[in-house]
Formats: C-alpha cells, sequence, structure tokens
C-alpha cells in the first residue's frame, strides 16, 4: 500500500520524467529507475527497474500515436527492427533478473553517463526519406535491434538513444523517422521487458499507475513548452545531459559507500 508521501512523489517523479521526453524528445526515461529508487524509495531495484518498464512502455505508445498520424513512422523497418529487438530484451532482461540489484545500479549509472554523453552530440537531419525495407538493410535491422533490445532489457530502459542512431546506421532515414519509428521499438521492448519482471512478481503495479499518470501530464506540459523553445533546443539538451551526469555521479557515490 502506497503511503500518501510516496503517492505523491511518484506522481511528481513521474511528471518530471514526462516532461523531460516532451521537451527535449529523448533520454527521459533513463531518470526514472534512480528518481524510484532514491526520490520515492523502492529499497528493491528490480522493483524499480520493472516498474519504470512499463512507464516507459505507455510514455512511448502515447508518443507513437503523434508520430504515426504526422507520417513519420517508417512501418516495416520498425517492426522489423522492434521484432528482433523482443529476443533481445527478453534475453537482457532474464539477464538483469539474475545480476546483483546494487551491481546493477552502477551499471546503470554508467550507463547514464554514456546516454549523456550521446545527447550532447548534436542531431543530423540529413537521410533518405524514402527508405524502405530490403535486402540491403534486413540483417543490419535483425543485428542492431537485437543488440539494443538486449541493452534495453537489461536496464530496464526505453533504449531511444540507441535505437534512433541505430536505425539510421541500419536504413539512412532521416532523424524525424527515425525518431518517430524508434517509439514502436521503445514500446515493445518496455512491454517485454514489463512481461518478463512482472512473472518474478518484481512490478509495483499501484506505483506504476501513479508514476505513469504524472509522466503523462508532464509529457503534456513538456510538448507545449518544447513548441516555444524550439530554437533552443540545443541549450536544453545541453541542461538535460548535465542533469544526468549529476544523477550519475550520485549514484556512483553511493554505490562505493561514500554516503
Amino acid at each position: 500500500m502506497l503511503s500518501l508521501t510516496q503517492s505523491l512523489l511518484a506522481l511528481a517523479s513521474g511528471s518530471l520524467v514526462g516532461f523531460s521526453l516532451g521537451l527535449v524528445g529523448g533520454g527521459g526515461s533513463i531518470l526514472a529507475v534512480p528518481l524510484l529508487v532514491y526520490v520515492v524509495g523502492v529499497t528493491n531495484p528490480h522493483v524499480a527497474i520493472g516498474t519504470s518498464a512499463i512507464a516507459v512502455s505507455v510514455n512511448a505508445a502515447a508518443s507513437l500515436l503523434s508520430h504515426a498520424r504526422a507520417g513519420h513512422v517508417k512501418w516495416r523497418c520498425a517492426l522489423v527492427f522492434a521484432a528482433s529487438g523482443i529476443v533481445g530484451a527478453f534475453g537482457g532482461s532474464t539477464l538483469g533478473k539474475m545480476v546483483d540489484g546494487q551491481k546493477l545500479l552502477t551499471l546503470f549509472a554508467v550507463l547514464m553517463l554514456i546516454v549523456a554523453g550521446l545527447m550532447l552530440r548534436k542531431r543530423r537531419g540529413e537521410g533518405n526519406p524514402q527508405v524502405r525495407l530490403g535486402r540491403e538493410n534486413v540483417l543490419k535491422l535483425v543485428g542492431i535491434g537485437m543488440a539494443t533490445g538486449a541493452l534495453s532489457g537489461f536496464f530496464g530502459i526505453g533504449g531511444g538513444f540507441l535505437i534512433v542512431p541505430g536505425l539510421i546506421m541500419a536504413t539512412g532515414m532521416p532523424i524525424l523517422n527515425a525518431v518517430g519509428s524508434s517509439l514502436v521499438a521503445v514500446s515493445a521492448f518496455g512491454l517485454t521487458t514489463t512481461s518478463n519482471y512482472a512473472l518474478s512478481g518484481l512490478i509495483d503495479w499501484p506505483l506504476a499507475l501513479v508514476f505513469i499518470g504524472g509522466g503523462i501530464l508532464g509529457g503534456l506540459v513538456g510538448a507545449r513548452a518544447a513548441h516555444g523553445l524550439a530554437s533552443k533546443e540545443g541549450a536544453l539538451n545541453s541542461v538535460f545531459a548535465t542533469m544526468i551526469i549529476v544523477v550519475a555521479i550520485y549514484m556512483l557515490v553511493m554505490s562505493v559507500g561514500f554516503l
């Protein structure tokens, strides 16, 4: 049973993740696990990962609808990528459950530093908008999809920061199409990880519902703010990447027992 304090903290944490995703378009979901552990007070890192996975999946599915309506999704490429990634996500999440929770948080912090570095890189808009699924890219989609799915499942994250460049590498599609298409995989990977963790009873469902509710509200606010701050996207990414670095360093310090 969630206390009132936990419910409010979960709502606020979910709102922050949703706001970040709506504002800068990626990377926000990686804050879900540290927020659940260090702010909401989830004592079991595996429960935090399982609970965040369902939130990631739902938020990605909601964002996918708007991208699909805008025609940004390359469905055939996205579905092949997602299908192969589901296999990787199941294997990665199975392995993640076997790793000691504290070690998993340490590895998670290292991953956050990598994500921050990728966010600081400028995204390029070039690419072939007419790209289609074919012999020249299907094997790349399968291979890269399986690898990113494994990482997504292991850490219980959306993995968009890996999926987007992976889709571009495999097909040469423009960044806008890669962002829209990536949400198919993020939704699928999150659902796969959720199912695997649910089988082991490692999801706090009431907490997940509150977190998701906060994420939806935050996402709406973040999306509106993004329109007004579109010209400052580079600066926003830098600020958000810096925040991720600070959280990652805090997690590393906590992991080695300095505090």
